[in-house]
């Protein structure tokens, strides 16, 4: 009968070190769609899970990096959720694909809509925020972002702690998107683009020759069937004369 207790009691104790380092674990991230190569473009998710059984998260604020600004961010529209993009201005321009940029994205809001009985993430939930960014930095290994995260009890989550090579992680960690090197097959974010864009003013070219060649089949294949259809009504026509000659 004790042993049964014991066991009983130690597998409550376990559960409950479990469920607490489950809930510890959840927090806001961010993760590539792929890979996040320096220098080039990604599309990131920023994971929000709900930590809060009694409550609802109706608001989330991802402040970027100053110390390597984006110039380049654009959100993926979110059922249920508006959508704001602030801009800065820059202390020093970026150059981007040849041209001066002064001002970069330093913060993306997200903040629930619809029916209040249905608003937000709910408790026992998580949601994606999907983001396309760039140009990543070249001399950076990660870029961390601050993110805050409202419940609709008024209570404000920051999860902006920096974490910290061989240190434990902090009590509310800030989401760290970490960036690969790009392969030696991999071209830079520019090239890159401005060969997009060959490649489509090739490809439209061709169509555009395309239907050149097509229109011009058409109007050659009508010229000859209207030739036919003269000459075929000339010769019934010659027809029905000669035809006439002979019985007069």
């Amino acid at each position: 009968m004790n042993v049964s207790r014991i066991a009983l009691v130690g597998g409550i104790a376990a559960s409950t070190v479990l469920i607490l380092a489950g809930t510890a674990s959840a927090h806001v991230s961010v993760q590539p769609q792929g890979e996040a190569a320096k220098g080039g473009y990604a599309t990131v998710n920023f994971k929000v899970p709900n930590e809060r059984a009694d409550a609802s998260t109706t608001k989330v604020e991802v402040n970027f990096p100053t110390d390597h600004p984006l110039a380049s961010v654009m959100p993926q529209a979110v059922p249920g959720w508006d959508v704001e993009v602030t801009k800065s201005k820059l202390a020093k321009p970026l150059e981007m694909h040849g041209e001066k940029i002064d001002e970069a994205v330093s913060k993306v809001t997200w903040t629930a809509k619809g029916d209040k009985n249905d608003l937000g993430i709910r408790p026992g939930n998580f949601q994606q925020f999907p983001l396309s960014i760039g140009q990543l930095p070249e001399n950076a290994d990660q870029l961390v972002f601050k993110a805050l995260q409202t419940y609709d009890n008024k209570e404000v989550v920051r999860w902006i702690e920096e974490p910290k090579d061989g240190a434990a992680e902090p009590e509310n960690p800030a989401p760290v998107l970490k960036l690969t090197a790009a392969t030696d097959g991999e071209q830079g974010a520019g090239t890159t683009d401005k060969a997009g864009a060959d490649a489509t003013e090739q490809a439209a070219d061709k169509q555009t020759t395309a239907a050149s060649d097509t229109s011009d089949s058409d109007t050659t294949a009508r010229v000859l069937g209207i030739v036919g259809i003269v000459v075929g009504i000339a010769g019934v026509a010659f027809g029905i004369l000669a035809g006439r000659r002979r019985t007069a």
